[in-house]
């Protein structure tokens, strides 16, 4: 009896193996229409705002014919410059409250990347390969410095940019470099 009941105990390991490895593909199998990209942007480095938790840091990626418009802005500020350069309804209140002249705004390519502003907090504790400098700067510069976007403020990071039909996305993956001080 007991070694029939070993003999049952390998095919149901191989069968949980085999359904944790479909899963893997599964979750890994870009859907329609989806792709991912893996790039080296410059993201730049605030505080989350609103209640936030000790140590986390939010990083923005923002395209590129927007950001000169975005330096010395809030994060909110700038949220609304770039959703009044994609929307097709500019007479609303975000779009007629701008810090700059809706006119003055560039419209962004058709395969700009990424499409709209975008921004991740990452939160402590982590591995990610670059975390622990990123810290240490977080650590060292003057907590103001990080509620306006600044050319000064800025990582170089390696991310996966994923796109998909409705929208994109991003993941960072390393910090590859931080400002000196």
């Amino acid at each position: 009896m007991i070694n029939s009941m070993n003999t049952l105990r390998w095919p149901r390991s191989l069968a949980a193996a085999t359904v944790l490895c479909a899963v893997a593909v599964v979750a890994q199998t870009p859907r329609p229409g989806e792709s991912s990209l893996e790039l080296e942007p410059s993201l730049f480095v605030q505080l989350p705002g609103g209640k936030s938790i000790p140590g986390a840091v939010q990083l923005v990626w923002i395209p590129e014919p927007l950001e000169k418009y975005c330096l010395g802005k809030t994060h909110e500020q700038c949220a609304s410059m770039d959703f009044c350069i994609r929307t097709t309804t500019k007479n609303v209140s975000t779009c007629r409250n701008l810090a700059v002249d809706l006119a003055h705004l560039p419209a962004y390519p058709p395969n700009m990347r990424p499409r709209r502003m975008m921004s991740i907090a990452l939160i402590p504790p982590t591995r990610m390969n670059g975390w622990q400098e990123l810290e240490d700067y977080i650590a060292r510069i003057p907590k103001d410095q990080l509620q306006h976007f600044s050319t000064t403020v800025r990582v170089k990071a390696k991310v996966t940019l994923i796109r998909r039909p409705e929208d994109d996305d991003f993941r960072v993956l390393e910090i590859l470099s931080v400002p000196k001080l």
